[in-house]
């Protein structure tokens, strides 16, 4: 089993911008892409939606369609780190955001608490 530690959400207003992190002890980090992906309000966990996705040497970065532009995805493999950098959040960013390894393919069913991310006025 594989912990997942996330945090950096928050409430922030329209515009604004957060840093999420995601930490994963215990794993031999730089082996595996990791990926952040958004639940969100009201929706079950299996529509967790994939927001944006690393491969393990850091390159290959992928973002979905609604958040190109906005978002940029980072790692420093030498802390089992990873970062989701939001800015320009719009309201519709809202949700719980969760990090797993893999590249947008869930590989450890363990997920963490997740960090909350409000976009409201």
């Amino acid at each position: 089993e594989v912990q997942v530690e996330e945090s950096g959400g928050g409430l922030v207003q329209p515009g604004g911008s957060l840093r999420l992190s995601c930490k994963v002890p215990g794993l031999t980090f730089s082996n595996y892409a990791m990926s952040w992906y958004r639940q969100s309000p009201g929706a079950p966990e299996k529509e967790r939606e994939l927001v944006a996705a690393i491969l393990g040497n850091g390159g290959g970065e992928h973002y979905a369609d609604a958040v190109k532009g906005r978002f940029t995805i980072s790692r420093d493999n030498a802390i089992n780190m990873a970062y989701l950098q939001m800015d320009n959040l719009q309201p519709e960013d809202t949700g719980a955001y969760f990090c797993n390894p893999g590249y947008g393919v869930v590989i450890f069913n363990s997920w963490g608490q997740g960090t909350q991310v409000t976009v409201s006025l």
